[in-house]
C-alpha cells in the first residue's frame, strides 16, 4: 500500500527529510560518483512488510515515535546511468509499494557570465567546461513522491558545509522522477 494519511504539504516535509538524509549518505562516499537511484517507501509500510530488517536498520514507525509519513530509501543497485539521465528515468516505472523515488547526480557547471563562450558541439562544450577555471562541481539529490511533491537538495564542492534546497531546484529531473510514479 502506497497511500499516506498526510496531506501533500505534510508529506513534502518527509520527502525533504529523506533527501537530506540521502545527500549525507551519498556524500559520505565522496565526490566523483555516478548517478544513483533510490526507491522511497513509507517507513511504516516497510516495517510492516520487513519487521526484522526494519529493526536491524533502526527504523522507527509512527507508532514507535517516528515522524509521520517518514520515508525509507532503498538504493536500486541495478541502475546503470548513461550520459542522458532524464532518458534513463523515462524507462522506469515503480510498483504501487514505492511511494517516491530519488536520484543523486554530480555535474560540473559554469557561472552565468561564463556560459556565452560554451561551444554548441556537446563534446567540445564538455571539454570547455571541464577546463574552465571558474567551473563548479555540484551534487544534487532530487526526489518526487506520489503526493505530488518534488524537491531537490544540492551541495557545492566549494561550499561543503552548505546545503541548498528548493522544490524546483532541478525542474526537469523532478518532472522525470514524478513521471516514473504516474
Amino acid at each position: 500500500m502506497s497511500t499516506t494519511p498526510l496531506d501533500p504539504a505534510e508529506q513534502h516535509d518527509a520527502l525533504v527529510a529523506a533527501l537530506v538524509d540521502l545527500e549525507r549518505h551519498v556524500g559520505a562516499a565522496g565526490w566523483d560518483q555516478p548517478a544513483r537511484l533510490f526507491a522511497l517507501v513509507l517507513t511504516d509500510v516497510f516495517a510492516a512488510a520487513e519487521p526484522e530488517l526494519a529493526g536491524e536498520l533502526g527504523l522507527r514507525t509512527t507508532a514507535e515515535g517516528g515522524p509521520p509519513g517518514a520515508l525509507t530509501a532503498i538504493e536500486q543497485e541495478g541502475f546503470v546511468p548513461t550520459d542522458d539521465l532524464v532518458a534513463d528515468l523515462e524507462q522506469l516505472e515503480w510498483p504501487d509499494t514505492v511511494f517516491g523515488c530519488a536520484v543523486s547526480a554530480e555535474r560540473t557547471f559554469l557561472p552565468a557570465g561564463a556560459e556565452a563562450d560554451i561551444p554548441d558541439d556537446p563534446a567540445a562544450a564538455a571539454a570547455h567546461v571541464a577546463a574552465h577555471p571558474d567551473r563548479e562541481e555540484i551534487r544534487v539529490v532530487v526526489g518526487a513522491d506520489r503526493a505530488g511533491n518534488t524537491h531537490g537538495v544540492a551541495r557545492l564542492v566549494s561550499r561543503p558545509g552548505e546545503l541548498l534546497g528548493a522544490e524546483d531546484l532541478v525542474p526537469g529531473l523532478g518532472a522525470a522522477l514524478a513521471h516514473t510514479l504516474a
